[in-house]
This record gives C-alpha cells, sequence and structure tokens, in this order.
C-alpha cells in the first residue's frame, strides 16, 4: 500500500492520472479508480498494489496510517 499526499484537488488528480497511465504504459492494464472526480481522495486498484493520493486536510482527518501503528504495550486496540 503507498499513501501520498497532492496539495489541491487539481494536484491529487494529476497525480492519479499520470500514475494511472504509468501503469497502463508499463502493462499492468487499466487499473481500478475510485473518487478521481471529486480529487480529495482518490483510491487506485492495481490489482497487488493499493494507492490512496489525498489532500492534506482528508489525509489528516481520515488517518488511515494509524490502521497498522503498534500502540503502547498493554493497549487493546478495536478496528
Amino acid at each position: 500500500m503507498v499513501i501520498a499526499s497532492g496539495r489541491s484537488h487539481r494536484h491529487v488528480s494529476a497525480v492519479a492520472d499520470h500514475l494511472l497511465r504509468d501503469l497502463k504504459e508499463a502493462g499492468y492494464g487499466n487499473a481500478k479508480v475510485e473518487g478521481l472526480q471529486n480529487g480529495d481522495w482518490v483510491l487506485i486498484d492495481a490489482g497487488d498494489i493499493i494507492v490512496h493520493i489525498f489532500r492534506p486536510e482528508v489525509r489528516s482527518f481520515y488517518n488511515i496510517e494509524k490502521m497498522w501503528s503498534v500502540g503502547e504495550a498493554g493497549d487493546t486496540v478495536v478496528h
């Protein structure tokens, strides 16, 4: 999984467009994509690789990195 940020709606969409084009040109076929029109959070599913591209505010709000963090000893983590 790859998590990245863009500076604006336009930047997030442009990064996603370039990545989709590069994946196709490299022979990985057509990846599935969600959120491209909105540009807040774009999810690209390229099979073995999942790419999340966020605007900074949206990345901070959802904080998906936390799902893979390790808590202190004795902490209970509920997902």
